[in-house]
């Protein structure tokens, strides 16, 4: 595993991360980045016809054995931001109807600002590299 990528919390400590994000896609204050470099998150949802209601369904049965590591963010200008990256194993149908087990890697950038919070869901997509969890 790189480097730069931190394993170093507890089960507690990703529980408060999990909620944050849990209670900003509860309140709608939540996007899946679908721009032209996430054409991977874009494939996703249009694979397995992923629906709004199940992509969220999908972020809000995020559990904390499935988190992996956190890393900071590499954009110039956004280095002092944190992304957590968590695995969730789903049955998935594709277009055809037929079941498929993936591992959809998704990343999270939480923004505090004031009392308020917002989560991007920077990667939505099939995991593509293997994967090393925390809690499993």
């Amino acid at each position: 595993m790189s480097g730069h990528y931190n394993q170093d919390y507890t089960k507690e400590e990703v529980e408060v991360i999990l909620q944050k994000i849990k209670d900003c896609v509860n309140d709608n204050c939540y996007i899946i980045s679908q721009n032209e470099n996430r054409k991977e998150n874009i494939q996703l949802i249009n694979e397995y016809r992923l629906s709004t209601k199940k992509q969220k369904d999908i972020l809000l049965g995020i559990e904390v054995i499935d988190f992996c590591h956190s890393l900071s963010n590499t954009n110039n200008g956004f280095e002092h931001e944190i992304l957590y990256v968590f695995c969730p194993q789903r049955t998935l149908f594709n277009a055809f109807g037929e079941e498929e087990f993936v591992d959809i890697y998704t990343k999270f950038n939480i923004i505090e600002y004031g009392d308020k919070k917002r989560v991007i869901t920077i990667s939505f997509h099939k995991r593509k590299r293997p994967i090393s969890y925390l809690f499993r």
